[in-house]
Parts: structure tokens; sequence; C-alpha cells
């Protein structure tokens, strides 16, 4: 198969979909792999990386989808990328449908077959294309918030650490998943006082053995954030519900409760956000403020630690692409569950239903409309 990887053009996005490493593998596998010109200079690797190891180089991302079978990016394609892409072509990369119709309109009318990372599924329930990148955002959560919640930032000047005759930061994380486990390490490792929620009674009690002392998970409820956010001085919304959009866990109107200068991050905005003042913000201008309290919602958070988050993804996503790129999407998918779940929309229909329902659109299983 050929195999196009692009460079990626969402702002400061410094990830590539594909190491040189990962584009040996492929090419053992017998598959032509072409990389747009600079995609890995973000993440420390040059054309010539990928040269050595029998790849070529595309000068532009038009001539990449123009001679590709499947294009393999890491964020989902942006609107002066839609006319580029080819019908019946596979694009494998995160796309977080749920959080844009107008993405999943263009995928839907550009008759290409869209496999998301994040919908990829094992049969215990892990989303291993996920896992890497929100082991990552969970970790870097704690590491901005700290640092918006200075008072140079428009924070209140507080250090989560804490000094000897000083309480430590009080950190609120919503959600014990992937995001919310990580986020909760750090902050725990800080020497913060934690509270991690979670609906999930058996989660909790697994998260209330494994935890630092200084965690104390708890139901969440309505009524426990509220009576956690007047102690917060970091919330993390960290809540998943896999290829769907995320709940309001926190409303315009509980940000009265929270004192001035607290910083929320939220982790949940690719599905976009578990906070209601939530709203899609860059690396070049990373926070905006609500009733006074510091709102940073990068979409992309990973991409300021490319070295590390390309090696991580090509980890994860490497298997899969081969498996694809061996048998075809149609196989793969029949052969896969897992790649199964991951394909959102089909040659213009939508065959994951979070995003259909989402957006009140019809939903085909892929079963009935696979060739």
């Amino acid at each position: 198969m050929k195999v196009g990887v692009l460079k990626e053009i969402k702002t400061k996005e410094n990830r590539v979909a594909m190491t040189p490493g990962g584009a040996e593998q492929m090419v053992f596998h017998g598959h032509d792999v072409q990389i747009e010109t600079g995609a890995g200079e973000g993440s420390g690797y040059t054309d010539a990386d990928y040269k050595k190891i029998g790849a070529t180089i595309g000068g532009s991302a038009a001539e990449v989808y123009q001679n590709n079978e499947m294009i393999m990016k890491v964020k989902e394609p942006l609107p002066q990328e839609y006319a580029l892409i080819q019908k019946g072509q596979t694009i494998f990369t995160y796309f977080h449908f749920a959080a844009s119709r107008e993405l999943t309109q263009a995928i839907i009318d550009s008759d290409c077959i869209a496999v998301a990372y994040e919908t990829v599924e094992k049969t215990n329930r892990s989303l291993p294309l996920l896992t890497p990148m929100s082991e990552i955002a969970g970790r870097m959560a704690i590491q901005e918030g700290a640092k918006y919640l200075e008072k140079t930032y428009g924070g209140k000047g507080v250090l989560l650490t804490g000094v000897p005759g000083v309480s430590p930061g009080t950190v609120v994380v919503l959600g014990g998943g992937i995001v919310g486990t990580n986020a909760a390490k750090i902050a725990c490792g800080l020497g913060a006082k934690v509270y991690l929620l979670d609906t999930n009674l058996e989660r909790l009690r697994y998260l209330s053995d494994v935890m630092p002392k200084n965690c104390f998970p708890i139901m969440s409820s309505p009524a426990n954030i509220r009576d956690l956010l007047a102690d917060a001085d970091l919330v993390v919304g960290a809540v998943l519900i896999a290829g769907a959009k995320a709940p309001k866990l926190v409303t315009r109107d509980m940000l009265s409760l929270m004192s001035k200068g607290s910083v929320i991050v939220d982790v949940a905005i690719d599905q976009g956000g578990c906070i209601e003042t939530s709203k899609p913000t860059t690396h070049d201008d990373c926070i905006y403020e609500v009733d006074g309290i510091v709102h940073y919602c990068v979409a992309n958070m990973p991409g300021a630690v490319s070295m590390t988050a390309t090696r991580a993804l090509t980890n994860a996503t490497l298997p899969y692409a081969v498996e694809i790129a061996n048998n075809g999407i149609e196989n793969a998918a029949k052969n896969s569950a897992e790649i199964a779940k991951g394909v959102n929309i089909y040659k213009g229909k939508i065959t994951y239903k979070g995003v259909a329902d989402a957006f009140e659109l019809p939903y085909h299983a892929l079963e009935d409309v696979i060739q």
C-alpha cells in the first residue's frame, strides 16, 4: 500500500504521525511511505532521517494526498485540507468528530474512510491509541495548571506544593480514567491535596487502593462537585465518553463558587469540553478568563512535548497501521474488531454511533456498508 504522512498544520502542533523507525517497519512490510517535506522537524527528525530508511519525500500536502491510499496524521484535517482528500482514501488520525459538525460533514462529503485513533477499542474497552496521549495530557494538565496559578498569569498566586508552614494547593480532578489518574499522580507527587472524582464505584475502590494517601477518590455528583469547587485551586476536566460529546459537569453558575484566580484545565476539550465555559485555545494563546477563573483549553496539549509524544504515538499506532496497509481497510476491519471500532465514517456514512448521536444524523452499522 502507498502510505502518506503529512506535516501537521494545526497551530504549534509539532508531532508527526510516524517516526523514521516506524516508517522503516512499514517499508519492511513492503509498503511505500511518502513523508511530506519537513513533517518530522518539530519532533527532531529530518527528511534525511526518513530517506535513510527508504521513504520518499513529498513536496506538499497536496502531493501526499494525491499519491497515497492511506494518509496518516496526528490531528484532524483542517478546512484547507478538505478538498485534498480523495474519494475512497483511508484517513487514519485523531478526528474527535463529536466536537465539530463542520468536520463531520466535510468528511461525509469527501467520501473517504475515516479511521479515528481515539475509538480503536480493545475487548476490555481500553483505547490503545488514545491512552499514550491521555497519559501525556493528564501529566501536562498539572504542569500547565501549576504555571497558570502564578499571579503573573492571572492566577491566585498559589504554589501547589506548599512550603513548610503553608498548606499545599487543592486539586480537583473530574474523571478517574487515564487522563485523570495521571493528573492525580503528578499532583500528588507535588504534595497537593487531590480529590479524584468518578461515577464508577469499582474504579473508586481501585483508586483508593493504589493512589497515594494525599489523593481522595470521591463519587462524582453535582452536589459533590459544587462542594469541592469552593476549595479548589486547580480543576482538571478529564471526562471521556469514547467518540461522543463530553458531559458538562461544571456549569457557568458553578464558577461563582470558585475563588478568583483559580485555574481550570479542560483536557476534555477535544470532545467539546466538560466545563460549560470551555472553548478551544491554542499553544499560541493558551488561556482566557471567565468570571475571574483562568481557563486553559488547548486541544492538542501533547504537541508541546512532541519528541516524547511522537514516539509514544508511533509505538501505539504502528501495529494498526501495518495491519491496515497489509490487508486494506475493509479486510482489516472485518478481521479486527479493534480496527472496526475505529471506522467512524465509511464512504459518506457514519458508522460510529456516538458521532451520529452527537449531531442527530443517521447511523449505519459498519457491517452493513463495508465493501
